[in-house]
């Protein structure tokens, strides 16, 4: 990540000045003191660009200073908008937007004095998170194709408050960089056994790390996991994560004093389809098949490194989905923790059966006060929503809300979808208690009715058996449109998206902490 800091104001003497300008208003500030070191020649320049400082505007004014004299090598002033109207969300988009306009040079000064220091950090943070690039791979790239820039700082007129504001933020965005890289990991490097290994490094951070193997889920009767591994040479594994940071347990083995909020992830490290097996054209993509759960791994590292003063676990179901001799066929019938059973249809359709094990042993030990499980669930709600919004399921209102809230202030939108008893009926089984598809028409609605059946009561007709009956807030995300992306967005360059961290990490901090 970028070297970011905070410091006093003045004109820098060399490198890229990122000067953020609201929309219509003069040059303060640095901003002022540059154009008069120019003699004028920066506000010029602006005027001739035509440059308003509206949203999403941006002008690039090379070699500024007069000969001779010591300045920056070029000056980037980007759009923040309405005076009136800048919030975070627009400080870090356009952060976002200014990173890559100076990634040449090796380091950056940002003229913040003219904004609130919390406006500063959030500026900072749209930076930060675009800087991000998965080069672990790369042996032979040419150092004209390197990202040059090391160093950024924002020169504000409050150092203590905008470093006091930016702590918190560099936690989350540490959460999300390490999200990014579990999605952006090649499927032979990761799966289910390194995959928990990086869970049991975010032990240095404070949190609880248990690892399950499949002797584990055998005892404790997980046949839905189970099914889904056994035509992989890798075993399974189940992640259980805990912060305990209202407890005062951070880092010993302790337990919630009350009860905690849960966050469930699928981390299916490679989705073949299994029998039931995918096309070859874009199934390289299936690597990300395991983004809810680095979602989740990501949130637990952010909710631990900025200390939050919230019980939370993360549970991670591992698997990888593979052909073979000895892989789950169409027509098999498996038997879950809870004690249903599952008419395998589609092996393809292995995630909500990950889920489903993982969600009642979450119930079974912790009995969360609410329970949130993000998966690349289904391509129908892809088809649905695009790649704009991530489906949103829950059987209770105030989460639900909670979460469409967090997601419009951290740029993670949620749409919510409809459930319902008609849905419910599309996974009605002959043999079994149901079957894991309902078929193509509103086929994220049925997987998410699939996931309804496995919390507290059920559907409100059946009572799970070892699973915590009653009601428990929970929601389900389809993040399979949101997970990964094709092009660069302001916060984030084009390729994972570590989609889910910003966004709970925020809901936990308005509702969960304290």
């Amino acid at each position: 990540m970028l070297d970011i800091t905070f410091v006093k104001p003045a004109l820098p003497r060399g490198g890229a000045l990122v000067l953020p300008v609201a929309e219509d208003s003069a040059l303060g500030g640095l901003g002022a003191d540059l154009d008069a070191a120019a003699g004028g020649a920066v506000k010029r320049a602006l005027d001739a660009a035509d440059f308003k400082g509206r949203k999403g505007q941006s002008c690039t004014i090379w070699a500024p200073m007069p000969d001779g004299a010591a300045g920056p090598s070029r000056i980037v002033a980007v759009g923040l908008g309405k005076a009136g109207e800048l919030s975070a969300e627009a400080a870090e988009a356009a952060g976002g937007g200014a990173l890559p306009l100076v990634r040449s040079e090796k380091e950056a000064t940002v003229a913040a004095d003219a904004m609130p220091p919390d406006l500063a950090a959030a500026f900072a943070m749209g930076m930060a998170l675009r800087s991000y690039r998965f080069g672990r791979y790369r042996t032979t790239e040419k150092e004209d194709d390197k990202p040059k820039l090391e160093r950024v700082a924002l020169a504000t007129g409050s150092v203590p408050d905008a470093k006091a504001a930016w702590a918190p933020m560099r936690a989350v965005a540490d959460g999300v960089f390490l999200a990014r890289d579990l999605v952006s990991e090649p499927p032979n490097v990761l799966n289910p056994e390194t995959m928990a290994e990086r869970c049991q490094d975010l032990e240095k951070l404070g949190v609880q790390v248990e690892i399950l193997g499949p002797k584990e889920m055998k005892k404790l009767g997980m046949g839905a996991i189970l099914g889904v591994a056994q035509g992989s040479v890798n075993e399974p594994r189940i992640a259980v994560m805990q912060w305990l940071g209202a407890s005062g347990g951070n880092g010993k083995k302790a337990k919630p004093q009350g009860k905690p909020i849960a966050f469930i992830g699928k981390g299916v490290t490679f989705d073949t389809g299994g029998i039931s097996i995918k096309p070859a054209g874009g199934m390289e993509d299936m690597k990300f098949d395991m983004a809810g759960g680095a979602a989740v791994i990501g949130l637990m590292a952010a909710l631990a490194g900025r200390r939050a003063k919230v019980d939370a676990v993360g549970l991670v179901g591992m698997v990888e989905n593979m052909p073979s001799g000895n892989a789950q066929r169409p027509g098999d019938v498996v038997k879950t923790m809870s004690g249903k059973t599952v008419e395998v249809i589609n092996t393809d359709a292995e995630g909500r059966l990950v889920l489903a094990d993982v969600m009642s042993y979450c119930q079974d030990r912790f009995a969360p006060a609410a329970m949130v499980d993000l998966a690349t669930l289904t391509g129908a709600i892809i088809v649905a929503l695009g790649h704009e919004n991530a489906g949103l399921f829950s059987n209770d209102d105030e989460l639900a809300a909670r979460i469409v809230s967090a997601g419009k202030n951290t740029g993670e939108a949620c749409w919510r979808m409809p459930l319902g008893d008609a849905y419910d009926k599309q996974i009605k089984s002959d043999i079994a208690d149901m079957k894991n598809v309902g078929g193509r028409p509103g086929g994220s609605i049925s997987a998410a009715q699939f996931l309804q059946r496995f919390v507290g009561g059920g559907n409100g007709k059946d009572k799970d058996k070892g699973a915590a009956n009653g009601h428990v807030p929970w929601a389900h995300l389809d993040i399979a449109g949101t997970a990964w992306t094709t092009k660069d967005l302001p916060s984030v360059p084009k390729g994972a998206t570590g989609f889910g961290v910003r966004l709970l990490d925020r809901m936990v901090a308005a509702h969960y902490e304290g």
